[in-house]
């Protein structure tokens, strides 16, 4: 196991597991392509490798994004919320983000809210 820099591992505020979500979007469009999580490690891995690793709250084990399914997501910056708590991915993603094999996984269901924007036009 490799060691976050001190410097960087100082600033995160964690949750009670250790870990920190990680809002993932395309370098190109903007667009949220996903949400995963990150330890110091996976942090570590991915801001010396380039490629994006996460921790797995299921499996209980790392993995690369693409590793297996060949949808590799090139990490072009990573950024830090102001409370330490929410890590930015952006990416070069190279096919589809979701495991469902959507472009991101918040394509499947637009909730009804209402929208509290006066300038904005209600449908």
């Amino acid at each position: 196991m490799n060691t976050l820099d001190p410097a960087i591992a100082s600033r995160l505020t964690r949750n009670p597991e250790g870990l920190l979500p990680a809002v993932v979007t395309d370098s190109d469009t903007r667009a949220v392509l996903m949400v995963a999580w990150m330890d110091d490690e996976a942090l570590h891995r991915t801001l010396t490798t380039g490629r994006a690793t996460y921790w797995s709250r299921s499996r209980q084990e790392y993995w690369v994004k693409g590793e297996t399914s060949g949808n590799i997501q090139w990490v072009h910056e990573v950024r830090l919320d102001c409370d330490g708590d929410t890590l930015l991915l952006v990416v070069r993603q190279e096919g589809p983000a979701c495991h469902t094999g959507s472009t991101t996984c918040f394509d499947a269901d637009r909730l009804d809210a209402v929208i509290t924007d006066p300038q904005e036009p209600v449908s």
